[in-house]
């Protein structure tokens, strides 16, 4: 499953990536900053990545409560990294700043946590 699970997160940031590029002229009619928008997708997916690895980790310890601090630490810890990002962004283009893009960043966090949701899901169903 975690094999399955890592080709499916590959799968999910090409496919982002290959929305944000299909409508690059639209996202720069709305002013959103395409390049934040790749970067914040690249930073999600590596995000992801590491806490999928921790929580798969922690489904195999003896103790069950692992599991869903694990879970819950990956969530947290994605949430913090998405503000930190946003407050650089708002920090690094304080005069030009993009709500658009401000918004579709906290998207693809919403995307990403619910995917990595879902699959935790699924695997610990398959573990039992």
């Amino acid at each position: 499953m975690s094999d399955r699970f890592f080709l499916k997160l590959i799968a999910l940031f090409g496919i982002i990536n290959l929305i944000f590029l299909a409508f690059k002229s639209r996202l720069m009619d709305i002013d959103a900053h395409f390049y934040v928008l790749m970067i914040g997708n690249l930073v999600l997916a590596l995000v992801s990545t590491l806490s999928a690895r921790n929580s798969i980790k922690s489904l195999q310890s003896s103790n069950q409560n692992a599991f869903i601090r694990a879970v819950y630490g990956a969530t947290l810890s994605k949430l913090m990294i998405c503000i930190v990002g946003i407050l650089a962004y708002v920090l690094a283009y304080k005069p030009n700043i993009s709500k658009p893009t401000v918004f579709i960043l906290l998207g693809t966090y919403l995307i990403y946590t619910l995917f990595e949701a879902v699959s935790m899901s699924k695997l610990v169903r398959q573990k039992q």
